[in-house]
């Protein structure tokens, strides 16, 4: 069989195969990496899998990876929610609706601490949507805005998987931290816009806050107070990046410190959180070494068997223009992250893509934001977006229909930024 075919074959048989009996998605990979290694080479090519493995193991650009997770661990245990819930509702002001609009605000305040669509979920619907359900706000819609919300955590800067992906498309972290600004921003508008005008039009969504008292101007000087420390922590991290201050890994180190200081002001500081957090950390940074080094074996078996030159000699051939280049591209992503877990969508398409940014005429930085946004979008969408799944184990009173119902504004949402992204690709790197 042709070494082309035989790596094409044997991966998705494999995947496939490993998938249907539920093994990790970072295992599974590296399994079918090898097992394609020994295919094509025997033994020998097992230098193959050394090399991919020294190569990740030293590579600099994944040392501020540990450092994020760390912070984003501490900064999530240390009270925050409880904090965030408290500050945000006393600055937000008595109209109807406001607990959607708290809602989505607390969302991407957490987001940006945690990095975490799944964890943001998961604490979203123990804190936030209780409180909404008790007031009378209509269920499927209150499920919806947590689920927009928490989904904006791998869009907004300091993010793990634009971390990840920059590392395995071999562009700047920096540069995906920045592009990665307007996006969220963008996407938190919408769904602020969505929110009101959808209660303008249907009153009955959201229930008159008949307590609702206008806070003092002591009350609001506090409230941005207990904001101020989280702030303080995430805009230097990102700050210190964007202005060359420091590097990604001096900046992590140094959110780390600011994330313990976060922690012991609001005597969150102790031994097991600690522990917790630091576990956590090694669980998920030994997930991602793994990743990286399946991508790296992924990508020279590749090259290795003829497959990355057969894609650049096929897209040559190709008479299409490269926006329609870039819808199928992106489309096919947005498939298969119904079926399949993100990373696993990503592992294999981020190295079959790299050889074909260069016929799009697309900035490279702004092609892999979309393609984040895309990942962040497979995670929310209907039948297999796990952040559903964890909504529903969170609340557990609801049906899977209902949040499949909720969703799915916000999926139309999400791909409505991604349209006018790709429309006006300035947009995300204008702070470049």
């Amino acid at each position: 069989m042709d070494p082309m075919m035989l790596t094409i074959v044997t991966m998705s048989a494999g995947l496939l195969l490993l998938f249907a009996l539920s093994v990790p998605i970072y295992i599974s990979f590296l399994v079918c990496n090898l097992t394609v290694v020994f295919l094509l080479m025997g033994s020998n090519g097992f230098g193959l899998f050394v090399n991919s493995l020294s190569a990740t193991a030293t590579s600099s650009t994944l040392l501020p990876l540990p450092a994020f997770i760390l912070m984003g661990e501490i900064l999530y245990r240390g009270n925050a929610v409880g904090t965030l819930v408290t500050a945000t509702d006393r600055l937000i002001g008595g109209f109807r609706g406001r607990h959607y609009v708290l809602g989505i605000s607390v969302s991407t305040i957490l987001a940006t601490l945690s990095g975490s669509a799944m964890g943001s979920a998961a604490m979203l619907s123990r804190s936030v949507y209780p409180e909404m359900r008790d007031r009378g706000y209509d269920k499927n819609m209150s499920i919806g805005v947590l689920i927009g919300g928490a989904c904006l955590a791998p869009i907004i800067p300091p993010s793990v998987l634009a971390v990840i992906i920059a590392i395995l498309a071999q562009v700047s972290v920096r540069d995906m931290f920045l592009a990665g600004l307007v996006p969220g921003v963008l996407i938190f508008f919408m769904i602020v816009c969505y929110i009101l005008l959808r209660v303008a039009l249907k009153p009955g969504l959201a229930p008159v806050d008949a307590d609702y008292r206008r806070p003092a101007a002591r009350e609001v000087l506090g409230a941005l107070g207990l904001l101020l420390p989280f702030t303080l922590v995430i805009g230097g991290v990102v700050g210190s990046i964007a202005f060359g201050i420091a590097t990604p890994s001096e900046s992590a180190v140094a959110g780390v410190v600011g994330a313990l200081a976060v922690a012991a002001l609001f005597r969150r500081l102790n031994r097991e959180m600690l522990f917790q957090a630091l576990r956590s950390t090694a669980v998920t940074t030994t997930m991602v070494l793994v990743i990286m080094l399946s991508s790296q074996l992924f990508t020279q078996l590749l090259a290795f068997s003829g497959t990355s030159r057969f894609i650049r000699m096929y897209i040559d051939t190709l008479d299409v223009s490269p926006m329609l280049m870039l819808l199928i591209m992106m489309a096919i992503p947005f498939f298969l992250c119904m079926l399949l877990d993100e990373i696993a969508a990503m592992l294999i398409l981020i190295p079959i893509y790299m050889p074909i940014l260069p016929f799009l005429g697309i900035d490279p930085v702004a092609f892999w934001v979309l393609f984040l946004i895309n990942m962040t979008l497979g995670a929310m969408t209907p039948p297999v977006g796990y952040v559903l799944f964890v909504i529903k184990g969170a609340i557990g009173d609801v049906s899977m229909q209902l949040i499949f119902n909720a969703v799915l504004p916000y999926v139309l949402i999400f791909v409505s930024a991604m349209v006018i992204l790709a429309s006006f690709p300035g947009l995300m790197t204008a702070l470049l």
